[in-house]
């Protein structure tokens, strides 16, 4: 190469750096502009032109970083996401926490000034290394300079980026010229496809994996609990042990004959079926519940032993360190004995198919109670011959369709709509424990920002949940949609990242549910509704808001539908009139 045309250090470094990641696994690169990240922003354009990597482009870092953090919630490959300095970086730092409390492997690559810019009042310059915490990785990466020995660095931290499983910070400092002309790389793509098949798996770690094995004959008393992130081997060890399962929507789990619903009602002082929920001497944690306070007091009972199973994120789940123990997996004894065999009876004068039922039984029950669903239609009246009872039948067929929706209505509406090709994504608002406490057991992909339960980036990351799973090369997702539910307050938070299209992509097929209270009724069912003034309660917790969605739709280019009856919210939810589309469900307030 001549010298003229021969790359600045910092582009040299960066083509390095990213076409080893490439080569590694990185599919998906979340660019923000910037002049101090200019070398990584134009190496990643020209990954995307030869087709190396998907890029994306977010103005609003914040919303970039919970929009990588979708795109690897749905893939569950690392994912990057690039800033220049200064404020661009501490940007991320919610879908960080977020992104650590989840254990989702988010990594942020931020350009940095030089050292003889920091602590002199430079512009754009403070003290980034550090900046998401102690317990989110640092790599500091020293100026590029071009020395031979870089070029080996730089592929390695590429390689480390890639196989990243946990969130990941990168902080890379550029000295001037910030960049320079980027090289052809169009020779990367023939061979990608066998250089990332030639990249050895990372070592497996030294330690065995822990197993607790359990013979369900023990006659133990056993209750299987999935929070958010559990994932399908909750509900497998339910079924194998023959156990109830109580699985939140962003579990994974929540599908299967085990299934149970409406835990705080089970678990809750006036259970219907107290003798079972008394009884419970066992309880297998998979993931991080976060939805209702009866579990962690479940947890916490004596005489229950607790036993935490895999990943709960960055930090073990144990409240009031209740998980007495913590394992990799649990492994089911088979059963030896024969059909015929007298069954094992507990302490509670039960066998395991007996307490199983009770709660199936005691949980369909509950389900049935709750429904939203009209009274059936009287066909045979729809068919009379006598004018008067047609006319009765189409009243009160009128009458179901112009029903008003609550948010039972709501939650159950758009469960009912979702199919297996579809994806859910569920923001922090009272709406994710209505739906807990009454959605039936369904085989879809549910996600939920649970590792910190804020209502910071929900848009965002359902963005990147529908960009990811709608992919041509996906096809048994490419066809669906993504429907996110979320509060009035939880949209708001987050309208900036409505904006889409950004740097000429094709924005993924999505409905914004909106369920409109205004306001944040969740606090209503807190203590502080019970202790503040009612003045001071409405101000500076319930925080009303009077916001026209239709003009905020307008602004960003999004089709806006109001549902405020039963037909109307059903006949929105299964339109494709429109891509996107917000639907506005006014609500009754408490």
């Amino acid at each position: 190469m001549p010298e003229r045309a021969r790359p600045v250090p910092a582009t040299a470094f960066t083509v390095e750096f990213l076409t080893a990641a490439v080569r590694g696994g990185l599919t998906d690169i979340v660019v923000c502009p910037g002049s101090r990240s200019q070398a990584l922003a134009l190496v990643a354009a020209e990954l995307e032109r030869v087709g190396a990597i998907r890029l994306h482009v977010r103005i609003d870092e914040r919303s970039a970083g919970f929009f990588a953090l979708g795109l690897a919630l749905e893939t569950g490959r690392a994912t990057a996401v690039v800033t220049t300095s200064g404020t661009a970086v501490a940007n991320l730092h919610p879908a960080m926490l977020e992104a650590f409390h989840a254990g989702v492997p988010l990594v942020a690559v931020t350009a940095d000034r030089p050292p003889e810019l920091l602590g002199v009042g430079a512009n754009q310059a403070t003290v980034q290394p550090g900046v998401f915490g102690s317990r989110i990785a640092c790599v500091d990466v020293a100026p590029p300079s071009g020395e031979p020995a870089e070029g080996a660095s730089a592929r390695e931290l590429g390689l480390r980026v890639a196989r990243a499983s946990e969130p990941l910070h990168v902080n890379i400092a550029f000295r001037d010229p910030l960049g320079s002309a980027v090289p052809e790389l169009g020779g990367l793509l023939p061979v990608l496809d066998e250089e990332r098949r030639a990249v050895p798996e990372p070592a497996a770690a030294a330690r065995t994996p822990s197993v607790r094995r359990i013979d369900p004959a023990d006659g133990v008393p056993t209750l299987v609990v999935a929070g958010a992130g559990a994932g399908a081997d909750a509900e497998r060890i339910a079924f194998e042990g023959g156990w109830p399962l109580v699985a939140e929507p962003s579990s994974g789990a929540r599908f299967g004959r085990n299934l149970v619903v409406g835990v705080d009602e089970l678990l809750g002082d006036a259970s219907p079926i107290a003798p079972l929920r008394d009884a419970i001497a066992r309880v297998l944690v998979f993931g991080h519940p976060t939805l209702t306070r009866v579990v962690p007091a479940l947890l916490q009972r004596d005489g229950v032993e607790a036993i935490g199973v895999g990943s709960s994120g960055g930090e073990d789940y144990s409240p009031g360190h209740s998980i007495v123990e913590r394992v990799d997996r649990i492994e089911i004894v088979p059963p030896e004995r024969s059909r015929d065999a007298d069954p094992v009876i507990g302490a509670d004068g039960l066998d395991v198919r007996g307490r199983l039922r009770g709660w199936v039984v005691a949980s369909r029950r509950l389900l049935a109670e709750h429904s939203s669903d009209p009274a059936a239609p009287d066909l045979a009246a729809r068919g009379s011959t006598e004018h008067a009872v047609r006319s009765r039948f189409a009243r009160q067929e009128l009458a179901v369709a112009r029903g008003r929706v609550d948010r039972d209505v709501l939650v159950d509406a758009v469960w009912r709509a979702m199919w297996p090709h579809d994806r859910l994504v569920l923001g922090a608002s009272s709406l994710i424990r209505v739906l807990d406490g009454r959605a039936p057991g369904k085989p879809i992909r549910v996600f939920a920002n649970r590792g910190l339960a804020g209502i910071d980036g929900t848009i965002a990351t359902g963005l990147g949940v529908a960009t990811a799973s709608q992919r041509s090369d996906e096809a048994a997702s490419a066809a669906g949609v993504t429907r996110i539910l979320l509060g009035d307050l939880t949209l708001l938070h987050d309208a900036s990242s409505l904006l889409v299209g950004q740097g000429g992509e094709v924005p993924p097929r999505v409905q914004v549910i909106v369920g409109d209270d205004r306001g944040g009724s969740i606090f209503e069912g807190l203590e502080v509704a019970g202790i503040a003034p009612p003045d001071a309660f409405e101000r500076v917790q319930r925080t009303p808001q009077e916001v026209d969605l239709a003009s905020l739709a307008a602004a960003y280019g999004w089709a806006y539908v109001r549902a405020e009856t039963r037909s109307a919210l059903e006949g929105a939810l299964t339109s494709h009139e429109a891509d996107r589309v917000i639907v506005h469900v006014p609500l009754p307030r408490d």
